[in-house]
């Protein structure tokens, strides 16, 4: 038959260990036979941001911006470890934090839910949507090592350059202080992705923070969010009939356990990132959730909500059979798949993307799955596949 054609190239991020193997078994298994496949291709693997500086993780985010949508697999994020087994000229930041402080905007994870595995939170029948917020905090913090002795304080110079100083700690032991940012224009952009995505799905929205401890960072988001709420949205969220509220962290992660889902838990930077693990998890697995990043001007980043399979990665190294979960790498492709044939006009490539991702879905719920749904699902006939195994047996239903 045909290939389906494409008018725009996606931005495709490669990126580090099993989940660099699956990406390509991926587009030969399930994508090149039946797309004319257009990308610009970026080397986002640590041997490379190595090689360049980390600059091929900067040009792809602006190929990004370029183009408008990209598709980005998982990769590494070093540490001491990672320095000496790939011998790096330093310790590199995470690329994901680079990419999106240059596109700014919100990242929205959902669970894949499918018959046969069970949440472990049983009272979560429907799905929990996470927004997180892509840029500041941590991310994008600047650290240092302290003696001892030495005092360290948080400046401020105003545009007619007066300072404010406030003291962070005098150290009379040896150590640690971070100093992390944000913006207003890229908060406002992150409240007003979440109540519109809000509104576009029908879902009451949550947002979290620590505004009793940090009462002028945290106190910020809270106040922005109210503000545009109350200026901008409240009456169309009563129209929709859907609620917002905030509430802190540690509230919220309560209200969430006993809740039975179905609504958007937006969530700062670093609480996002955590949550998501958690949420995607508690569904069944960290390879069955989405994960998408918008920006407030209209660019989206798919990828994988999980890291690169580490232990898998060296167990195929030694020739081992592994048996890794390649839904979520397969839908960050469908969904970027989508979005361009939405955006390119193009339905037959919007059509492709459905259908694969319901072919995921038939083959996990028909009984072929890997590992880690083998060991969860409820399914009275099931049967492990490995990792290639699995790829064909979707191939087999699309």
């Amino acid at each position: 038959m045909a290939k389906i054609q494409m008018k725009t190239p996606l931005v495709e991020m490669d990126g580090d260990e099993m989940t660099r193997i699956i990406w390509k078994q991926i587009k030969d298994i399930l994508l090149l036979p039946y797309i004319d496949l257009k990308t610009e291709y970026y080397d986002l693997g640590l041997e490379c941001r190595n090689e360049t500086n980390d600059q091929v993780t900067i040009d792809s985010a602006n190929a990004t911006k370029k183009y408008g949508v990209a598709v980005k697999c998982a990769t590494i994020t070093p540490n001491a470890a990672r320095m000496t087994e790939y011998n790096l000229k330093e310790m590199w930041k995470s690329p994901n934090g680079t990419i999106r402080a240059i596109l700014d905007g919100t990242v929205f994870r959902t669970p894949i839910i499918v018959k046969g595995i069970p949440p472990y939170v049983r009272n979560w029948t429907k799905p929990i949507s996470i927004a997180r917020h892509a840029y500041g905090d941590i991310y994008k913090a600047t650290e240092l090592r302290a003696e001892a002795g030495s005092k360290a304080e948080l400046v401020v110079t105003t545009p007619d350059g007066k300072e404010t100083r406030a003291l962070i700690q005098d150290f009379k032991t040896s150590g640690i202080v971070q100093g992390i940012h944000n913006i207003d224009k890229s908060i406002e952009g992150f409240a007003r992705s979440c109540f519109n995505y809000a509104l576009d799905t029908g879902m009451s929205l949550w947002f979290s923070s620590k505004d009793t401890i940090s009462k002028t960072y945290d106190h910020r988001f809270k106040d922005i969010f109210a503000e545009i709420y109350e200026n901008e949205y409240k009456e169309k969220f009563e129209q929709a009939g859907i609620e917002y509220f905030y509430t802190l962290i540690d509230d919220a992660v309560a209200r969430v356990i006993r809740s039975e889902g179905g609504f958007i838990w937006a969530c700062k930077n670093y609480d996002g990132d955590v949550m998501s693990d958690m949420v995607s998890t508690a569904y069944g697995s960290l390879a069955m959730m989405t994960s998408v990043l918008v920006s407030p001007d209209g660019i989206y980043e798919y990828e994988a909500a999980h890291g690169t399979v580490q232990r898998h990665y060296y167990n195929h190294l030694k020739g081992l059979p592994t048996s890794t979960n390649s839904v979520a790498t397969i839908f960050a492709w469908t969904g970027a798949l989508r979005k361009r044939g939405e955006l390119d006009e193009i339905p037959e490539l919007c059509e492709f993307a459905d259908k694969l991702e319901r072919a995921c879905i038939d083959t996990i719920e028909s009984g072929i799955m890997t590992k880690d749904l083998y060991l969860i699902s409820t399914l009275e006939n099931k049967t492990q596949v490995d990792t290639v195994g699995f790829l064909e047996a979707i191939a087999s239903r699309l």
